[in-house]
Order: C-alpha cells, then sequence, then structure tokens
C-alpha cells in the first residue's frame, strides 16, 4: 500500500530531520528536499492513472481540451508552488516561502488568462 509508504518515509525523514538539525543544520535543507522528492516520485505514479480519468471525462462530456489542460496546468502549479513555499518554510526561510507563493499566483493567474477570455465571450454571447 503507497500510503502507507509515504507516511513511513513522512516520519523516517521528520526523525532524521530532528537528528541531523542538531548535528549539522545546514544540512537539514538537503535532507529536506531528498527525502521530499523521493515522496513526491512515489506520488507522480499515480498521475497515469488520474489522466486516463480526465481523458475519459474530456471525451465522454465534449469539453474543450485545450481549456481543460490549462486546469490541469494551474493545479499543477498550485501544487508545486506550494511544494517549494512549504520546503522554504521547514528551512526557516518565511520570506522566500511568501515570494514563492507570490510568483506562483502571478503564474496561476497567467495560465487562467484564457479561461477568462473563453467565459467573457460567452457571457458577451448572452447580452441580446
Amino acid at each position: 500500500m503507497e500510503v502507507v509508504k509515504i507516511v513511513g518515509i513522512g516520519i523516517i525523514l521528520s526523525i532524521v530531520l530532528v537528528l541531523i538539525k542538531q548535528i549539522k543544520p545546514e544540512l537539514a535543507t538537503v535532507v529536506l528536499v531528498a527525502g521530499s522528492v523521493i515522496m513526491l516520485t512515489i506520488i507522480l505514479k499515480y498521475f497515469a492513472n488520474v489522466m486516463s480519468v480526465f481523458d475519459v471525462i474530456i471525451n465522454k462530456t465534449g469539453i474543450n481540451k485545450d481549456l481543460f489542460a490549462i486546469v490541469l496546468k494551474i493545479v499543477g502549479v498550485g501544487y508545486l508552488i506550494e511544494f517549494g513555499a512549504n520546503v522554504c518554510v521547514d528551512s526557516g526561510n518565511n520570506a522566500i516561502a511568501d515570494k514563492v507563493l507570490l510568483g506562483g499566483k502571478l503564474i496561476i493567474l497567467i495560465l487562467a488568462m484564457p479561461i477568462i477570455t473563453s467565459l467573457l465571450d460567452v457571457v458577451i454571447g448572452l447580452i441580446p
């Protein structure tokens, strides 16, 4: 069961980080990032399954694939930004985490522009 593996790695990583911070605090961030990447690789295996389900949804509903791809990109950017900001916070760099979050929000806004434009086109088309 993958969830047990992820939780186990998380607990082991937390214990190792506590120990490393006492011995060599400068290595704690490196261990944190390495452990987090390992956990992400385990999680990303399931991404193909999610994508196949979304493909079925797109085919059944007739939703525009380009707009749906944008929504998936926005979700992906959101997850990556949250991951990066959390790593910054865990390493004690709250100011950098705030900048990462701000940058992510701006990227999400830029990615959402085609969706906003399409929505406005629909609304304008409904006005007599």
